[in-house]
This record gives structure tokens, sequence and C-alpha cells, in this order.
């Protein structure tokens, strides 16, 4: 695949100002598998369904970027794309290795994949996932030069809005360490567990040094979205190659509202209670 310059400089092409650019679709997958663990099922592809989503990002002659090269772009580092894609993948499985990097490399896509440290298969398993076959320590290296860009994803998966700041403060900071230490370098990027964040959260994620982070919003992102909140579509099993070449259309997803964020306020309160009356519960 291409590589990137660690400024985060993409190829040239148009560029809109980013107050008057359209909202871009950021994917987010979980596993790519055809046999995955049940846990994680409602949230998996299979190898041949991920190709086709491909092909169908390929096909929309959008320009796929990592996260930071989305951010860069959006900072007016590097030129905005007329018309950009994001590919992210979340928590870290074998399978990106295996299935997905293949499919990603066929077609030159760069992609930005969240590890969850605490999973890493050849360290001590410190996360509340559930079991499944995950990435080694030492694939990472090997998917960045690649050109996957490497994030952190949080060490145990734990929900960030539901957690005391003490607390979130170490998932946040010791996620980057580990991965800045196995890849030699800073980790520009974050993803939120589940997607779950409150402003102490994004405060904590842009203290650790992060400048990007990417939560979920089931919705595009919008011009001028904070850039420690980046909206995401999340893919589920049923999402074939026709859902994803809507999204990737003009106006094919919604943007977030005022009244989903209200909403989302709501389901934390229901969450937290749900946490305390069952210590442990994980909604995915």
């Amino acid at each position: 695949m291409p590589s990137r310059t660690s400024s985060g400089q993409t190829r040239s092409g148009p560029a809109h100002s980013d107050a008057a650019r359209p909202p871009v679709p950021v994917l987010l997958y979980h596993s790519i598998s055809a046999d995955p663990p049940s846990w994680i099922a409602p949230y998996t592809v299979s190898p041949s369904v991920f190709a086709a989503h491909l092909d169908a990002v390929r096909d929309s002659g959008r320009q796929p970027l990592t996260v930071s090269e989305y951010v860069d772009a959006a900072r007016g580092v590097t030129a905005m794309p007329a018309d950009p894609v994001v590919i992210t993948i979340d928590d870290g499985f074998a399978d990106f290795r295996s299935a997905a990097l293949p499919e990603l490399a066929k077609r030159e896509l760069p992609s930005t994949l969240y590890v969850t440290t605490g999973s890493l298969a050849d360290r001590p398993q410190e996360s509340v996932l559930p079991p499944a076959e995950m990435l080694n320590s030492s694939d990472l290296e090997e998917l960045e030069s690649a050109g996957v860009e490497i994030g952190a994803h949080s060490h145990s998966h734990r929900q960030m809005d539901l957690l005391p700041a003490a607390a979130a403060k170490k998932e946040i900071e010791l996620s980057g360490t580990i991965l800045a230490d196995l890849l030699g370098h800073s980790i520009r990027s974050f993803a939120y567990p589940h997607g779950y964040w409150r402003r102490t959260v994004r405060r904590l994620v842009g203290e650790a040094g992060f400048d990007s982070c990417c939560a979920v919003g089931e919705s595009l992102s919008p011009a001028g979205e904070n850039e420690l909140a980046i909206s995401r579509l999340m893919i589920h099993a049923d999402h074939d190659a026709a859902t994803v070449a809507q999204w990737l259309r003009p106006q094919g997803a919604r943007v977030i509202s005022a009244r989903h964020r209200v909403l989302s306020f709501g389901w934390r309160q229901y969450r937290r209670v749900q946490q305390l009356r069952h210590p442990g519960t994980q909604s995915f």
C-alpha cells in the first residue's frame, strides 16, 4: 500500500474549505470473519462481504484517508479531498491481519485500526472483552508498515463514560504508552470503547496527547465537528454492499442531531444503573 509521511500528508486533489465541505462517512468495522464468536457476531461481516464493501468504497470515487489524515485535512494542514471517506476497525481481532488487510491492500485503501492493548494475545489479558482470537503485539509493526494507522482503544475496553476520572485517565494513558513503546513513536488517535464518552473523558484524551478520537454516533462526520468526538457509522452483520454504497453517496446518511445527543445522555444514565445492578455487564 502507498506509504504516508509522518506529517500525515495525502495525495493532492481538489479541496473544499472545511466550513463548506459536505459531511464525511467514517465507517466502523469490528471482526472480519465467516465464523466469529457469538458475542461479536452482530458486528461482524464475512471476508466476502467486506470485500464487496471495499469495492463499493473504490467504486464511489471517494478518496480514503486514515483518521489522522482526515484530521490534518480538516485543520488545513493538508488539502481536503473533494470526497473523502475513512475506514476504521476497532478492538484488534486477529482476523484483521488474515482477512481484512489483504482486501485493503489489494485495493490500496488505507485504514485506522484501534487496538485494545489489554486484549493483545501475547500480553497479560486485562480486558473485559470476551474470549476471541486477537492480534499479537508483534503484528502491529507489520500492519503499520503495510499502511495501517494504529490507534489506541483503551486498555481494558470498559465503558469510559461510566468510569471515575482517575480510572479513565489510566485507561487512556496506558493504552497509548503501550502502543508507543511497541511501535517506537507516539500514537495520535484514540477511539472510545463502545463509542461512549463524556466531556471529562474527552478532555482526558486530549491531555494524554491524542489529537483525534473516534466515537460512534451512527452519523456522518460534519464539518466543524470536535476532533475528539468524530462520528462514525457502525457496520452490522446485515449491512450489505448496497447499504454502504448508499452511505457513500451525497446525503447518503444523516448528521447527528441535538436531540440524539440528549437521548444519548439518557442512555448513559440507564447503563449506569444497569452496571450498578449487574457489575461487569458490557454492551456490544
